[in-house]
């Protein structure tokens, strides 16, 4: 691989300075230093006041108070996303700063936007670029020079969480943050054809400065997945060939060294890449290595997003047909996948180079250590499990029925430009109703949720009454794959799985024993069947023979005093 020397790294962005437009920090001060959030912002307003050819607009907010700004860009001075879909543009929005402890793409972005508007840089006519300067402000306000203690460079830079201590990169499903509430409605307003949410990798060590999370191909689907994986991402690999970096697929290899391979990243729709997929957007998340120095990894990122717009300009018709088909495909489809499991009998051929791994006493423990030695580098061909194919499906719905009681969950799919249609009058429907009949829910906190996992449903056809006011979805729109993977309880990333439908978890009308045993033996003595079952129960249940507390539940619930929302899913589904 060839590296550019550290020296001619830092001083390569320099020479590019136009005299009438601003240097970065990262510039003044050789690659030491990454921009503060409010040197950022006014970098951009800087460049907008200068430029026809930049609109700098605040959108929503963020928990930090401050809003989130989009930076947008166009040869022809035009700044409204849906004349740019008109004109035939590939939109490309790059995210910056979701993790502002990895600041590499801030700095690239403002170098590059610079030097586009400077002339130093040509952007084709067909286009458009997107820009959000900070996402995370809360954390770029939090600055140290202590976070990351792996990470080499720059100085000083922001944390992680953001103003509630939220990984935003585990947020853009739950929505917990108004930054991800935010961004929905700014995604919406761009609708992007391409999608790069910059970021640093943790991980093993290895020769390599960059490296790749692209959307899932199978996860994708269709021949938008066929295109990303045969296309879209060899023709970047190429493109950073010629530029001097060997890019590979992110290393997702934490349970073991590299060299005995890894399986792809598999973005489910918390992460940003996974969120995008939804919307059938080709979807990247770059990830520079945290152990070269910063220089390198700034180089790298400015490299990386010029070789986006290289193979977007050249592939723009292939990009938005597809785009265009997929939604199209989605409107019809008759069922969808939920669930994914990797496929180890097949995989790709990857040249990787690492650095040998061996043990040695650690310093602190006496105990034995992992660590690689850089001077002895190798190049392997190693596995690279890059398929995966649906674990589960469900059939689309002609409609799901969501009760409006149910507001949180209500606000977050018009924040995503759901089509809904409230009921006009009070209404009896037949649906298909879902009950929870197994689950677990997480025994530690993790993103302010404790996440339920292993559903399993059960389905009945009821007649369920709805009120005036209460909203049809129907399944003919462009959030059709949107939909299906925040309704469904069986979902990776369900709103079910993000706990926003517990409340039919807890039972609420219960029955007290002395009370409700005459109650029991005279509906017993009036349903012969149930008594059977009771029976049947208790000879193959020792436990429950020797429970008067659980026949006594067993009965209360298959009584018509037993409360029918109970773990019924309040999501139901029109079949016709």
């Amino acid at each position: 691989m060839r590296y550019l020397p550290l020296f001619l790294a830092v001083l390569a962005f320099p020479l590019l300075i136009n005299a009438q437009l601003p240097a970065t920090v990262f510039e003044k001060t050789n690659g030491r230093q990454t921009a503060t959030y409010q040197e950022v912002i006014r970098f951009y307003q800087e460049l907008d006041k200068r430029s026809d050819h930049l609109k700098l607009q605040a959108m929503g907010p963020s928990d930090a108070g401050f809003p989130l700004h989009l930076a947008l860009y166009s040869k022809d001075g035009k700044f409204d996303p849906v004349t740019w879909h008109r004109q035939g543009k590939v939109v490309i929005l790059v995210n910056n700063g979701i993790h502002p402890g990895e600041p590499d793409g801030i700095d690239a972005s403002m170098m590059w936007l610079r030097d586009i508007l400077s002339g130093k840089k040509t952007i084709p006519a067909n286009i458009a670029l997107a820009f959000i300067p900070v996402y995370n402000i809360g954390g770029a306000l939090n600055r140290s020079e202590y976070y990351r203690v792996d990470q080499d460079g720059p100085a000083a830079f922001g944390s992680r969480g953001n103003s509630q201590n939220l990984d935003l990169n585990r947020d853009f499903i739950k929505s917990d943050s108004k930054e991800a509430r935010s961004f929905a409605e700014l995604y919406q307003y761009l609708n992007p054809d391409i999608f790069i949410d910059n970021h640093v990798s943790n991980g093993a060590d290895y020769q390599h400065i960059m490296t790749l999370i692209a959307s899932q191909h199978n996860k994708l689907g269709g021949k938008m997945g066929q295109f990303m994986n045969r296309q879209f991402e060899p023709g970047l690999y190429q493109l950073m060939k010629q530029r001097g970096y060997d890019l590979v697929p992110y290393v997702n290899a934490f349970g073991d060294t590299p060299e005995s391979g890894w399986p792809e990243f598999l973005d489910g729709p918390r992460y940003s890449s996974g969120y995008a997929t939804l919307w059938n957007s080709f979807a990247f998340v770059p990830e520079t290595h945290m152990l070269k120095p910063y220089p390198q990894r700034v180089a790298a990122t400015y490299a990386l997003m010029e070789c986006f717009v290289q193979f977007a300009s050249s592939n723009a018709a292939d990009i938005k047909s597809l785009r265009k088909e997929a939604f199209a495909a989605q409107k019809t489809a008759s069922s969808f996948p939920v669930q994914w499991k990797q496929d180890r009998s097949t995989w790709s051929d990857l040249q990787f180079k690492g650095y040998e791994a061996g043990r040695k006493p650690s310093g602190v423990s006496g105990l034995p250590r992992l660590y690689y030695d850089r001077n002895k580098p190798f190049e392997k061909t190693v596995k690279f499990y890059n398929h995966y194919s649906t674990a589960h499906s469900v059939e689309k719905p002609v409609a799901y029925i969501i009760p409006q009681g149910w507001w949180k969950v209500i606000d977050l799919l018009k924040a995503n430009k759901v089509q809904m249609i409230p009921l006009a009058r009070d209404t009896s429907l037949k649906v298909e109703a879902y009950r929870i009949e197994e689950y677990k829910a997480s025994t530690r906190s993790f993103e302010s949720h404790y996440p339920n996992g292993n559903v399993k449903i059960s389905k009945q056809m009821i007649t369920k009454s709805f009120r005036k006011g209460d909203l049809m979805i129907p399944m003919n729109q462009a959030a059709n794959r949107f939909l299906v993977e925040v309704l469904e309880p069986e979902a990776m990333d369900s709103y079910f799985t993000w706990n926003f439908f517990d409340g039919i978890l807890g039972q609420k009308e219960g029955f007290s024993s002395y009370v409700f045993e005459d109650t029991a033996e005279k509906y017993l003595a009036e349903n012969p069947e149930l008594k059977k079952r009771l029976a049947e129960k208790a000879a193959t249940d020792s436990v429950f023979a020797k429970s008067a507390g659980q026949q006594l539940d067993f009965v209360f619930k298959n009584s018509p005093w037993y409360e029918p929302d109970h773990n019924r899913y309040p999501v139901f589904r029109v079949l016709k």
